[in-house]
């Protein structure tokens, strides 16, 4: 015990009750975060409670005991959460507790303007290195700020912290009193139920991250399961708020290696983070993982600066328009503001960079829908429909960017669970959010994603796939695109425009009896329609008439036979006898396509019109 630290940290050792008991009545404790949260030092407060007359307790999210929220201890504790958990939601929606909404990044301020004084911080720190650092490890988040403006610092010193890299060191210097204890930090183990649908969005998830991305992303069923579907992306970077195990694995496979970050690169960075004794036996020592304070790694500005940033979150509900709740059911409150809007503003502002909402479409064993056509009563907004840029269900992906009221709308609706869709729909007449005529076959048929596919045309990969009714607006833009000559041949006749009444009845199908398949490119982040088959079938003589577009641009690729080949499949899965079509005589490009398909073809010359009938079952 030679240098000065030594034996400073010597003269500041007391016994955890020793400790406690230098805060006295009417003060505000801040209580370190999740794992990092100071066991002996909250046992400490329990057991001397008496001596806490009218303390605020302050802490973000806890996992360990909260007493200091129960009624029995009214008259020595009152709870203030900046984040509601589970242990202490009844408290706080039955009055017992306090909760302040407020962005993660703004804490900070708010401790060290003097909006939130901070009296006492109990933290949790590692033992000193040789320069009498301890570390934060697991939890630096608002730790380290409410330690930097507290006027008494105790810490609890633990030999099972991990030490990591960042600005997670705290001088013995700047600790008040230290109490030492030997106990396994706290681990978070999910009891969350995997939710048989969460598979279902981590690959819709997945399909938005491109490779070299820097995601944000939290713990859960969705999203380990969207950690599940990155196994064959190339170097994706992190940079979140916190982390949890589902990480590890990608780390170790080098999936995630940060090389294309642009800031930080190569470096995990985050404020927290919550797992098991093998996260954190992985991240100790480890100068992949730097941690910072939250008003560092939530800072909207550090955010955008890195590449391709995908913030990935949840939420309770989303409206119509695209107004997002996290944090209320209804009046009740269910857990905060957190990260979310400083990351989703962020990532917008990042150079290639998405914000997604990610959530399952229902709630409650699936009888409540959590696409809604307005917030509930008492629900706030956590999101505005300003910034949020992609939601993500089960069913499907809702691109909001650039989109009007009209179709955002369509576009929730088209991801929502089919059992509620005619329901939103109706309600989104009535709110006069889209057409009145809007046609309802779209949204109750069931989508077959059987038929998606993707092949490779003219060095593009052109995505093919059933039509959705939000195709609309891309239908509109082909159609205007095309030459007199191919809308002559196509519509036979001079076709001067598409209304929506003639556009929607295109794309809002049942996939049975009407069937239209579009061709798709993404070039320069925007999606462009480049055909179309479509077939409307009688079922009296169960023949479908079918007919063909393809954009000027795209014509003489053989398109029209890739549409042809795979309109003849979905015919045939639902046993229609033959196909039918009307050609102006003068169109034999197409008539050529029918007679290439080797299937039995008739055709019937009236007038200048071709009849033809192609036997699908025939050759």
């Amino acid at each position: 015990m030679g240098s000065d630290w030594e034996q400073e940290y010597r003269s500041k050792v007391l016994t955890a009750e020793e400790a406690v008991l230098k805060i006295g009545p009417g003060r505000t404790v801040f209580v370190g975060t999740a794992c990092g949260e100071p066991q002996a030092l909250v046992k400490a407060l329990l057991s001397k409670s008496y001596a806490m007359i009218d303390s605020e307790v302050i802490q973000t999210l806890s996992l360990g005991l909260t007493f200091y929220a129960e009624d029995q201890f009214r008259d020595q504790f009152r709870l203030n959460a900046f984040f509601i958990g589970p242990n202490v939601r009844g408290a706080v929606n039955e009055g017992k507790a306090d909760y302040t909404p407020v962005n993660l990044s703004d804490i900070e301020k708010l401790f060290s303007s003097g909006l939130k004084p901070v009296d006492v911080a109990l933290i949790q720190v590692s033992p000193p290195d040789d320069e009498g650092y301890c570390n934060l490890g697991v939890s630096v988040d608002i730790t380290m700020s409410a330690a930097m403006h507290a006027d008494v610092v105790i810490a609890e010193v633990n030999p099972n912290m991990p030490r990591l890299g960042g600005d997670s060191r705290l001088h013995i210097r700047e600790i008040d009193h230290v109490v030492e204890n030997d106990q396994p930090i706290l681990e978070f183990i999910g009891d969350e139920e995997a939710s048989r649908v969460a598979p279902r969005i981590g690959k819709n998830v997945a399909e938005l991250i491109p490779d070299g991305a820097t995601i944000q992303i939290g713990y859960g069923s969705v999203p380990d399961a969207i950690l599940t579907y990155l196994d064959e992306k190339k170097d994706l970077g992190i940079h979140t708020e916190m982390f949890s195990d589902g990480i590890i694995d990608l780390v170790e496979k080098g999936v995630i290696t940060g090389k294309r970050k642009g800031f930080h690169d190569g470096k995990i960075v985050s404020s927290f983070c919550m797992g098991s004794k093998r996260l954190f036996d992985f991240i100790d020592g480890n100068e992949m993982f730097e941690m910072y304070p939250s008003s560092y790694t939530n800072d909207p500005c550090n955010i955008s600066r890195n590449r391709n940033m995908i913030a990935i979150n949840s939420a309770l509900e989303v409206d119509l328009t695209g107004q997002v709740c996290t944090d209320q059911i209804g009046h009740r409150f269910y857990s905060g503001i957190g990260g979310q809007a400083d990351f989703m503003r962020g990532a917008a502002r990042s150079p290639g960079g998405k914000g997604v909402i990610a959530m399952p479409a229902t709630a409650q064993h699936y009888t409540v829908s959590r696409i809604v056509p307005t917030l509930s009563s008492g629900g706030g907004v956590t999101t505005t429909r300003g910034d949020v840029q992609f939601v993500v269900t089960e069913f499907g992906v809702a691109d909001l960017r650039g989109k009007s009221i009209m179709e955002r709308a369509l576009a929730l609706i088209g991801i929502s669970h089919p059992r509620f869709r005619a329901e939103l729909l109706m309600h989104a007449k009535s709110l006069h959010y889209v057409y009145q005529d809007q046609m309802e076959v779209g949204y109750v048929g069931i989508y077959p994603e059987q038929y998606e596919t993707v092949r490779v045309v003219a060095d593009h990969e052109m995505y093919f796939r059933p039509a959705k009714p939000t195709d609309e607006p891309l239908l509109k833009d082909m159609f205007y695109s095309l030459s007199k000559d191919t809308v002559y041949n196509r519509f036979m006749g001079l076709k001067r425009s598409m209304p929506h009444r003639e556009l929607q009845r295109i794309v809002n199908i049942d996939y049975d009896t009407r069937m239209t398949l579009c061709g798709f490119v993404h070039e320069d982040g925007i999606w462009e329609m480049t055909s179309f088959a479509m077939y409307d079938m009688d079922k009296a003589s169960n023949t479908a008439e079918i007919s063909f577009a393809v954009s000027d641009r795209w014509q003489n690729k053989r398109i029209g036979t890739m549409l042809m080949d795979m309109m003849t499949e979905i015919a045939r899965d639902r046993k229609i006898k033959a196909f039918t079509a009307e050609l102006l005589g003068e169109n034999m490009r197409m008539l050529d396509l029918f007679y290439r398909t080797g299937l039995k073809v008739e055709t019937r010359l009236t007038e200048d019109t071709y009849l033809v009938t192609i036997d699908l079952w025939d050759k």
